[in-house]
């Protein structure tokens, strides 16, 4: 079995490699290796997939259909999981063009991709962002999702759009996975988590948005690698009514204040943050809270990390390595 994965060199995307690799899977893996954050940590972690003669890795921009055409034409899938995106809510407020390429562009690229091999199943990364500004709390999958505010949030919804057409036009078996706040070790830098730890290690001041009144799903990354593979593996056509598209939260169902998460590090550093207390920022939510019961009855899937188990485990790591990636 032989599966497709784009964004390879990020956070998701290589954990989740590395996991198909040892239960026995030959994985392509792609990236754009973009500069959004540090390459070196990118690198590492293709490194480490790199001693694996199961993986291969080609570089790739999935916004250009030339080099997605490239790909077609040298290799073949079984499935598609689709991970690669311009992440971040923030800095979609400034830089809107990075988003409607990979984000929406890069998208349809890989739903084509999937059409032409006629893949068994296609998975793809969508956010807990889609839900807005939905007040109603925890966030289910059959909540309305059209009152984005973020541009980051529009593109992920606008993916499941996307895909369900090509899932009712086509007949692709595709699943879109709701990720809410992943954190975990090799994680991505511009994240809260990694940030805080970063200057509470340095001394350095912290900003506490909205007043520290902010509640976050964090979900420990091998609960989302758990989750992710357990959906490659049930294709969405064994419980989909209609077109053969299923939607499901991936949280851990157990929101957590963000001073919480700031006094898990302190424990861990075993230094007092610096904070500043500011307002919310455009973007922001207060509040994220995953409903999981559907990925719970037709995945199997089972959170089971704890806020503390989670940051302790991201802190051993990230206290060895973590200034290697400034």
């Amino acid at each position: 079995m032989k599966i497709l994965i784009t964004g390879a060199a990020g956070f998701i995307g290589s954990h989740v490699s590395a996991e198909l690799l040892r239960q026995g899977y030959d994985v392509v893996g792609i990236d754009s290796m973009n500069d959004y954050y540090s390459l070196e940590l990118k690198r590492d972690r293709l490194r480490e997939l790199l001693a694996s003669k199961r993986f291969h890795f080609l570089e790739v921009d999935i916004s250009d259909f030339g080099q997605i055409e490239s790909v077609s034409n040298k290799i073949r899938a079984d499935k598609i999981l689709h991970l690669a995106a311009q992440a971040g809510v923030r800095y979609s407020i400034d830089h809107p063009h990075a988003y409607s390429s990979a984000n929406l562009v890069g998208h349809f690229h890989l739903l084509e991709l999937a059409r032409k091999w006629e893949v068994d199943n296609f998975v793809y990364a969508s956010s807990s962002s889609v839900y807005g500004g939905n007040t109603k709390v925890p966030f289910c999958e059959t909540d309305q999702t059209d009152d984005p505010v973020s541009f980051y949030g529009a593109t992920k919804k606008s993916n499941e759009l996307m895909s369900h057409s090509y899932s009712s036009l086509y007949g692709l078996s595709a699943s879109g996975l709701r990720f809410f706040t992943v954190y975990g070790p090799k994680g991505r830098p511009d994240m809260a988590y990694w940030i805080f730890a970063d200057k509470i290690k340095r001394g350095a001041p912290i900003k506490v948005f909205n007043q520290g009144n902010m509640k976050r799903d964090f979900t420990y990354i091998d609960d989302i690698v758990s989750g992710t593979i357990a959906a490659l593996e049930k294709p969405a056509r064994e419980f989909a009514t209609g077109a053969p598209h299923r939607i499901y939260n991936l949280g851990n169902d157990q929101p957590e204040y963000l001073l919480d998460l700031i006094s898990e590090i302190e424990s861990a550093l075993n230094l007092e943050a610096k904070k500043q207390f500011m307002p919310i920022q455009k973007g922001d939510v207060p509040n994220t809270w995953a409903e999981i019961s559907r990925a719970r009855s037709e995945l199997g899937f089972q959170p089971s990390t704890t806020l503390h188990e989670g940051i302790e485990k991201f802190m051993h790591w990230f206290s060895a390595r973590g200034d290697r990636y400034k």
